[in-house]
């Protein structure tokens, strides 16, 4: 069954109700579309299966990178999770080994 990698969002059951109440079992899937997103952090596209609404939200959120790092690494995929892990790394690599002010023309001017 169709799965979005980053929200976890699947087919839900759901009952459609004639006109003489009727109730028949459906199975409603959500708009699942294989995407590939530019990271700006990791610099390269992620391709991940993503359901619409969730490429909305991470429009709206500002971006591929914040919203997997806002998500609960529960709703990941191991393909998202790979992809989270590589982001914390690069981020983490990032982190100034330098004390406040050594360096910069800040520092040279004191």
């Amino acid at each position: 069954m169709p799965r979005c990698e980053l929200t976890g969002k699947g087919p839900t059951v759901a009952h459609k109700v004639s006109h003489s109440n009727i109730k028949t079992k459906t199975i409603k899937h959500p708009n699942i579309q294989q995407k590939k997103l530019f990271s700006a952090t990791l610099g390269k596209l992620v391709s991940l299966k993503l359901a619409s609404s969730t490429i909305k939200t991470i429009e709206h959120n500002g971006g591929l990178d914040s919203f997997i790092l806002k998500q609960p690494i529960q709703n990941l995929s191991l393909r998202a999770r790979k992809v989270r892990t590589q982001l914390l790394r690069k981020l983490r690599g990032k982190s100034p080994t330098t004390r406040p002010g050594e360096g910069t023309e800040q520092g040279a001017q004191q």
